[in-house]
């Protein structure tokens, strides 16, 4: 079993290196359990770029809901995830159909078809980003922090999209709304052909000042937010400061924060977690 837990911290090490530089900050008992649930978030988060087509993606994601759901038995003990995973639920009660809402939000990413409206955006953000939140917290406080982890959670994952920009255009796949693209009369041939527009800058504006709202609502729960909990919520001191890179950046091309800048920013937050979504 400890050898799945130093797998699983392993792969958050390389895979998401925000949330694991996070899960420094937790107890060191809790953090095996933190692990082997990023882990797990990032096997499906990847699953477009380890399986490269889309049954393949499929195939991965309901192993991985027959997984949760129990079914895999021998299978599951084989793969140190898994493993993991399973030993994590039941140790801190976490709930299989919240797990099974994030990977049935993440076949949206097997496929081209675009994010029809930004209340499905939300809803996305919500069934992946809040709820990986919401689970982190519930192991380090048990309950207290779902105020904050849900509009916290649709901000970290806005602001992922429009970071993701320059990669899902270059795939042709669309994550930005389409009603806010007719919005602003911009068609997604000429974001798949990579040209920068007027309508496109002010599309990805009213999406940051989307997630912005998100974050100032989640500030005003900042307060009641159960100090073990802390450590689960840390990324995002990272949306703010990314929001107004973004705004001074290239769509195409956004500039990113050098690792010892993300690290401060979550250092900084641990000393004040007044910071977390300030």
């Amino acid at each position: 079993m400890a050898d799945a837990f130093a797998y699983c911290a392993e792969l958050v090490r390389t895979t998401d290196r925000d949330r694991f530089i996070a899960t420094l900050f937790a107890p060191a008992e809790q953090r095996g359990a933190l692990h082997a649930l990023y882990a797990f978030n990032s096997e499906v988060a990847r699953v477009r770029d380890l399986a490269r087509e889309a049954l393949p993606g499929e195939v991965r994601l309901q192993w991985w809901s027959e997984v949760v759901s129990g079914e895999r038995g021998e299978e599951a003990r084989a793969n140190p995830i898994a493993l993991a995973l399973l030993e994590t639920m039941a140790r801190h009660g976490l709930a299989a159909e919240t797990l099974l809402a994030v990977i049935e939000a993440r076949r949206f990413d097997l496929y081209d078809d675009p994010m029809a409206t930004l209340a499905d955006l939300e809803t996305y953000a919500t069934n992946t980003s809040s709820a990986l939140f919401g689970l982190a917290a519930q192991i380090l406080s048990g309950s207290g922090a779902e105020p904050i982890t849900g509009p916290a959670g649709i901000a970290y994952a806005i602001a992922g999209v429009i970071r993701a920009f320059p990669l899902h255009s270059a795939r042709r796949q669309l994550f930005l709304p389409a009603d806010l693209l007719e919005r602003y009369q911009v068609h997604p041939h000429d974001i798949f052909a990579g040209r920068s527009s007027a309508g496109l800058a002010a599309a990805l504006a009213e999406l940051r000042d989307v997630a912005g709202r998100h974050l100032d609502a989640a500030h005003q729960h900042a307060a009641a937010l159960p100090r073990t909990a802390i450590p689960a919520l840390l990324p995002v001191a990272l949306v703010r400061p990314s929001l107004d890179r973004l705004a001074r950046s290239d769509p195409f091309a956004p500039s990113e924060f050098p690792p010892w800048r993300r690290q401060w920013l979550i250092w900084r937050a641990a000393r004040n977690p007044a910071r977390i979504a300030a």
